[in-house]
C-alpha cells in the first residue's frame, strides 16, 4: 500500500485518524497517558501498513526494533565501559548492515559467483554479460530473495539511533514503545525522510497538533498526492513506454523525451511522496525535516546534492563523511571521503552495477568541482548556464539510474546523440496531456510550491480540494501506480 492509492486516501487514513483522535478522548485521563493510547494506535496501524508489503515481513521490522533497542542500552556510557559499548555497536552495525545485505545485494552476490566460478560452457563474454546484468547461470540453485519494503530507510533510521547514543548525541529510550513508534511509524516508514531520533526524542513524549497544524498537513499531504499521482504518474507513462521500445531502435528526439520525462518523473514521484509524508507527521503531530529543496535549480552537483533527498545526504555527512575527517584534512583525504561517501550512496540505491556506476560518476563530479570546476562555476555570472549545465549532467545520470543494466545503459545514452532527429516520432508517445503535464513540470520543478505560504491555509484549501479531488479522480479513473523509490 502506498499514499497515493484509493485504499490508503479514503479508508485506512481516514479510519486511522478517527481512531487516533477518537479513541484517547473515549478513554479519558491525563495527558501523559492520552499520549500513550495515541502511541499504541499510531504503532498499531503502522504495523497493519506495514503488513500489507507482507505479514512475514513484520518479523524483519520487529527483529530491526529489537536489536537496535537492546543495543542502545549497550552502548549507553552511564551503563557500561567502552569496551561494551564498542561491542553494541559494532553489534548494531553488523546486523543491520548483514540484513541489508542479505535481502538486497544476496541476489547479485550470487549471480556474479555464479557466473564466475560455475559458468560452465559459457564464453567469457557471456559470463562478463551476466555480471553486468546481474544475470546468474542457475547453478547453485538458490531461489531469489524479495526486497522487504522500505528496509533501507528503516535500517539506516535505526543504525542512527545507536551511533547516536554511543556519540552521547542523544538520550537512551527505555520505552520499547516509543522506540518502536520511532522506526515503524508508517508515515516515514517505507520512502523516508530518514528521521534521527534525536530530532525526534521529544515528540514522542510531548506533541500536540493543534486544528492550524492539522490543517498544514492536510495542504501539505494534497500537494504532494497532486505532485505524485497528476504529474510524475503522466510522466511516467510516457518513460516507461519509451524504455519499453527497442532501445536500438530509438531516434535521439524520442531518447531525450524518454530521460527528460524520467527525470522530472523521479522528482515529482520521490519530491511528493515525501511532502506526503510530511503532512501526514504534521497531521499526527511531528515535525519531520524537508527532504527536498528544488534540487533542479542547483547551481553545481554540490548545490544539487544539498537539496536532493537530504535526508540520505545528511546521514552520509554525520555517519560516514565527518567521521571519516570531512574537509577538515589533506586536500587528497577529503577527496578520498567524498569518493567513498558516494560509493556507498550508490550502493544503497540498490544491487546494480548502475547504482554503483551513478554514485562513483557523482563522487568523481564532486571531487573535480571541489578540485578545479567549482571556482569556474563561482565565477560565472550566468547562473543560468550553470543551471543549465548542472540539469543535463543529472539527466544523463538518471538514465544510468533507471536502465536496468549497464550495457542498456550506454546503448541509452548512445541512442541520445547518435540516435538521429525525428521530431514526428514524438507524437507517437505525446499526448496533450503529456504535453502540458511536461510543461507544467519544467516551469514549475517544485518551485509553485515554495510560494504557497502556511500562513494562507484557508486560501490554499481551495486549491488543495481541487487537488485532492483531481487526484481521487485519476486513482478512480486509472490503475497506473509507480512508485520509484518503493523497490528502495
Amino acid at each position: 500500500m502506498v499514499f497515493s492509492s484509493l485504499l490508503f486516501c479514503t479508508i485506512f487514513l481516514p479510519i486511522c485518524l478517527l481512531a487516533y483522535y477518537g479513541l484517547p478522548r473515549l478513554i479519558g485521563g491525563g495527558f501523559d497517558k492520552r499520549i500513550l493510547i495515541s502511541n499504541y494506535i499510531l504503532l498499531g496501524f503502522s504495523l497493519l501498513f506495514y503488513a500489507f508489503g507482507g505479514v512475514k515481513y513484520l518479523i524483519l521490522i520487529s527483529l530491526v526494533i529489537l536489536i537496535n533497542w537492546g543495543a542502545g542500552f549497550l552502548c549507553t556510557k552511564k551503563r557500561h565501559d567502552d569496551h561494551i559499548r564498542k561491542l553494541g555497536l559494532l553489534f548494531a552495525i553488523v546486523s543491520d548492515l548483514g540484513l541489508l545485505f542479505f535481502f538486497k545485494y544476496f541476489n547479485l552476490f550470487i549471480a556474479t559467483i555464479e557466473n564466475i566460478f560455475f559458468g560452465g560452457d559459457l564464453k567469457f563474454a557471456e559470463r562478463m554479460h551476466g555480471i553486468f546484468t546481474g544475470t546468474g547461470t542457475g547453478y547453485l540453485g538458490l531461489a531469489e530473495i524479495v526486497l522487504p519494503v522500505g528496509i533501507s530507510f528503516f535500517t539506516f533510521q535505526a543504525l542512527s539511533y545507536v551511533i547516536d547514543i554511543y556519540n552521547e548525541q542523544a538520550e537512551l529510550q527505555p520505552n520499547l514503545l516509543y522506540f518502536a513508534l520511532y522506526i515503524a511509524c508508517f508515515p516515514q516508514l517505507i520512502a523516508g525522510p530518514i528521521v534521527h531520533y534525536k530530532d525526534i526524542s521529544t515528540q514522542l513524549t510531548d506533541r500536540v497538533s493543534g486544528s492550524y497544524e492539522f490543517a498544514e498537513g492536510i495542504k501539505r499531504f494534497c500537494f504532494g498526492l497532486g505532485k505524485k499521482v497528476i504529474i510524475a504518474n503522466t510522466l511516467a507513462q510516457v518513460a516507461d513506454k519509451i524504455w519499453a521500445t527497442d532501445i536500438g531502435s530509438l531516434d535521439a528526439t524520442v531518447a531525450w523525451l524518454g530521460s527528460i520525462c524520467y527525470t522530472f518523473q523521479i522528482y515529482y514521484d520521490f519530491s511528493g511522496y515525501s511532502d506526503m509524508a510530511i503532512g501526514l507527521g504534521k497531521m499526527f503531530g511531528f515535525e519531520f525535516k524537508e527532504n527536498f529543496n528544488h534540487p533542479y535549480r542547483a547551481e553545481s552537483i554540490q548545490d544539487f546534492w544539498r537539496r536532493w533527498h537530504i535526508s540520505l545526504s545528511t546521514w552520509f555527512r554525520d555517519y560516514v563523511y565527518i567521521p571519516l575527517g570531512g574537509s577538515r584534512c589533506s586536500l587528497k583525504k577529503t577527496c578520498a571521503n567524498i569518493f567513498i561517501v558516494f560509493l556507498l550512496t550508490g550502493i544503497w540505491h540498490g544491487a546494480n552495477w548502475t547504482f554503483l556506476v551513478w554514485g562513483l560518476v557523482y563522487g568523481l563530479l564532486l571531487i573535480f568541482e571541489r578540485v578545479w570546476f567549482g571556482k569556474l562555476l563561482k565565477k560565472n555570472p550566468i547562473k543560468f548556464f550553470n543551471r543549465l549545465l548542472t540539469f543535463l549532467v543529472v539527466n544523463f545520470l538518471w538514465v544510468v539510474f533507471r536502465a536496468e543494466n549497464i550495457i542498456e545503459a550506454g546503448l541509452y545514452l548512445s541512442r541520445m546523440f547518435a540516435g538521429g532527429i525525428r521530431i514526428l516520432n514524438l507524437f507517437t508517445y505525446l499526448s496533450g496531456m503529456s504535453v502540458i503535464t511536461i510543461i507544467c513540470g519544467a516551469l514549475f520543478g517544485g518551485f509553485i510550491q515554495s510560494h504557497m505560504s502556511v500562513k494562507a491555509v484557508k486560501g490554499n484549501m481551495v486549491v488543495c480540494l481541487a487537488l485532492l479531488l483531481i487526484s481521487l479522480l485519476l486513482m478512480v479513473n486509472g490503475t497506473y501506480n509507480p512508485f520509484i523509490y518503493y523497490q528502495f
